[in-house]
């Protein structure tokens, strides 16, 4: 996708056609549940659909610095209404362009198109909103689940969120000594909210 494409892309030509998991941008979507990294990209294509269930919870000290790496993200939005976010996102020397539909519950539709670095810097530098999120991710794996573990800079700084990725909302898992208070049904921590109402400004 060109720069000068990426508006009409979004504005109409990915919509969802049917339960097939098709999207009318040319490509095939790899369909499923949970975490879009468990589902890979159908061939040659670089999408992945899937359906986001997610519970996301406050982080407590720094022990958990010790159980991973830390990769860098940027991320930018091109639309951050909480019905339709759509997300440009730089991590490790990945990009990826992500859509977002409503969210039910803790549950919400997630379309994912890989993109080349260098479109992903354009769009980051010349069409996302302002403030861009800078933020590192650390993947941790407790008791045979993956967290994530986002801390926030900029002037978000001083926020750690910790997310895990479910495949049905009454999945039972086990919580870390390092998660604290549950913050899924708060808005305030939605990535999309911290453009407008930074951590900082609380």
């Amino acid at each position: 996708m060109r720069l000068a494409d990426a508006g009409n892309a979004i504005q109409g030509q990915c919509a969802y056609a049917g339960t097939q998991g098709r999207m009318e941008w040319g490509t095939q979507c790899q369909t499923g549940t949970g975490n879009p990294a468990s589902h890979p990209a159908s061939p040659g294509t670089g999408c992945t659909m899937s359906v986001e269930i997610e519970r996301k919870f406050l982080v407590l000290g720094e022990d958990w610095k010790k159980l991973g790496k830390a990769v860098a993200i940027r991320q930018g939005y091109l639309s951050s209404q909480r019905e339709r976010v759509v997300r440009v996102r730089i991590e490790d020397q990945k990009a990826t362009l992500t859509i977002k539909g409503r969210v039910t519950g803790i549950t919400r539709g997630e379309w994912e198109y890989e993109i080349p670095v260098a479109e992903a810097d354009e769009l980051l530098s010349g069409l996302c909103e302002r403030p861009l999120i800078e933020k590192t991710r650390t993947r941790i794996v407790h008791e045979g689940m993956v967290w994530e573990v986002d801390e926030f800079f900029g002037e978000n700084q001083g926020l750690v969120v910790a997310e895990i990725e479910l495949e049905s909302e009454t999945q039972a898992f086990a919580k870390p000594d390092w998660v604290g208070v549950e913050v899924t049904d708060d808005a305030r921590y939605f990535n999309a909210n911290l453009l407008r109402h930074p951590f900082s400004a609380w």
